[in-house]
């Protein structure tokens, strides 16, 4: 059933001191990486979550949301609109391709060539093509979607080729390490992947809410929050 898009809220959220808290973690990173923080963009995960909530947070400035679940993220897109800025960051299936391409305005999760021809064919000609990244299982992880790395290069050449596909860059969700040191590895290897197979596509799209000071100093480029800002996950 999709999540209610009423005036419901979850009751442990404080989105401006969530926000405020989250921004104020990521300019700690930049710094550490001496990094300009206005090259690290915050997607606000709001899965689950009221278009209540969203309104919210869009009148704090925030524009670019992301959503796992189609059945949950399509009534928030009618009801909020332009006013933010859609990234779908869940696993496609197939049957899904057409109104993924059709509302939203940026893809996370590319992991097959299959799919990105079928978000080519189904965006419409009247909207800017789609913003997509490959979604790079660098842990080799079998209960993860992702391209292997050493497919990555002919990945690369194939969605270049795709006119209603726009590549951005490089995406990775990798298994959850508990030290700064262990979480960096995966997220430098993807910072490697990308400056061999796509340096003119240079956005990164890692990290997460216990992760992101690691994936910051790995050059992420985007970094996916959710439960920081929004509160726990509602159930569905």
């Amino acid at each position: 059933m999709p999540t209610d898009t009423s005036n419901a809220r979850s009751p442990d959220s404080d989105i401006i001191g969530n926000l405020e808290r989250v921004k104020a973690r990521i300019a700690d990173a930049c710094h550490g990486a001496a990094r300009d923080p206005g090259t690290v963009h915050l997607l606000a995960v709001s899965k689950t979550k009221p278009a209540s909530m969203i309104r919210e947070a869009v009148a704090l400035g925030q524009r670019h949301f992301g959503e796992n679940y189609l059945q949950d993220a399509l009534p928030k897109i009618e009801a909020i609109g332009d006013a933010a800025i859609w990234h779908f960051i869940g696993t496609i299936q197939s049957n899904k391709t057409r109104p993924i391409a059709e509302h939203f305005d940026w893809v996370h999760t590319v992991s097959s060539l299959k799919v990105a021809k079928r978000l080519n064919e189904q965006r419409p000609d009247h909207k800017p093509p789609l913003k997509i990244f490959i979604q790079v299982n660098v842990d080799n992880d079998p209960d993860k979607s992702g391209f292997d790395p050493a497919d990555l290069a002919e990945a690369v050449q194939a969605m270049t080729q795709f006119t209603r596909l726009e590549l951005q860059g490089l995406m990775t969700l990798p298994t959850m390490r508990s030290s700064i040191s262990e979480q960096r590895i995966p997220f430098q290897q993807l910072h490697h992947l990308q400056q061999s197979h796509c340096a003119d596509q240079p956005e990164l799209s890692m990290g997460m809410s216990g992760d992101l000071e690691a994936a910051i100093l790995e050059g992420a480029t985007w970094v996916r929050i959710g439960t920081d800002i929004f509160g726990k996950r509602d159930a569905l």
